[in-house]
């Protein structure tokens, strides 16, 4: 399957207005991709295309909640109407809840489910309609915690484990028909975007990313990679593969470690606002590309790189291995 270079596309981004999204559209339009921006947030969605638009990319500017299948529906009609198609889809809108699975009510975790899971299942219906027919990217963004829950975000991992199951289902499928279209499954690290921020807090304190983090621009790249060469699924950051791999070859002693170290890792010692707000079900404070994260932001993936560009990796660790050896043969010489 052969997918177009950027510069030929037209791209659909969900969760547009923030973080990940907003790296990823910003970083596509500098490439030369034409972009759909989507978020609930209307005037933080006009201000990013009018920046796009400004700088001499292409981009327009679809409000809606992807929760909502007919908002979706919409959304795929205007890029239509506008563009006459699309070539990628990323569904990338997602929201959390951070406290114990417990003190959630049911309708905070349905809600999540709303947007995390069936923001996905939407998104990936209406763009598939279109794709198997001309062809192209489906991307979703999962989460390395699609392979390994950790607790105090028990609901935001059940979806992202439950957009695993239905993207792998779906790519299976699409593969037996021989649809032209490449589905793949991004699973980030924890990321320094506003994350957080939007997130809504159980907890007494304010929340924070367990380490390692990593800057949003290691997904974005991911994405549009994915967007020109057909990809399964891509870990970002090694962080998330260690931590599948060893839920998979310890999974009694990942618990363990877990539950001695991750609910500290994921709590600051600062009271939570009184009056913060989140976008659970409504938008938030949009605009930014990133959370202010503390601690170390690793602004690139040795890892991640390697792996989506694995002939280049063979040659570094090739080139590294005789660099060794001609080393070695000089101190045994000498």
């Amino acid at each position: 399957m052969k997918l177009k270079k950027l510069e030929d596309q037209v791209i659909v981004i969900t969760g547009a207005s923030s973080g990940i999204g907003l790296v990823t559209a910003r970083m596509a339009a500098k490439q030369g991709a034409k972009l759909v921006l989507n978020a609930r947030n209307q005037e933080a969605l006009n201000s990013i295309a009018d920046e796009i638009n400004e700088s001499g990319g292409e981009a327009i500017a679809v409000a809606g909640d992807v929760g909502n299948f007919e908002d979706v529906k919409r959304l795929a009609d205007e890029t239509i109407r506008r563009f006459g198609g699309f070539d990628t889809w990323v569904n990338n809108a997602g929201v959390s809840i951070y406290g114990l699975l417990l003190d959630q009510s049911l309708e905070d975790h349905k809600r999540l489910f709303l947007t995390n899971y069936w923001g996905v299942v939407h998104g990936s219906m209406i763009a598939i309609e279109h794709l198997r027919i001309k062809g192209g990217a489906l991307i979703n963004v999962g989460s390395a915690l699609s392979d390994r829950a950790i607790p105090i975000q028990g609901s935001y991992c059940a979806s992202k484990h439950a957009v695993k199951g239905y993207t792998e289902a779906l790519r299976m499928e699409l593969e037996e028909e021989g649809a032209p279209v490449s589905v793949t499954l991004i699973k980030p690290s924890a990321i320094d975007t506003p994350y957080r921020q939007h997130a809504k807090n159980l907890l007494s304190v304010e929340p924070l990313n367990p380490p390692p983090v990593y800057a949003p621009e290691t997904v974005a790249e991911a994405i549009l990679h994915c967007a020109q060469n057909p990809t399964r699924d891509v870990y970002v950051g090694a962080g998330g593969k260690a931590l599948a791999e060893s839920a998979h070859h310890a999974p009694w002693l990942t618990d363990k470690v877990m539950e001695a170290s991750m609910f500290d890792l994921q709590q600051t010692d600062h009271p939570k606002p009184v009056n913060g707000k989140d976008n659970l079900y409504t938008a938030g404070e949009d605009g930014k590309e990133r959370g202010g994260y503390p601690g170390h932001v690793a602004e690139s993936s040795i890892y991640t790189k390697a792996s989506l560009h694995p002939l280049l990796a063979a040659v570094i660790v090739t080139g590294v291995g005789v660099g060794l050896v001609s080393w070695a043969r000089k101190l045994t010489s000498t």
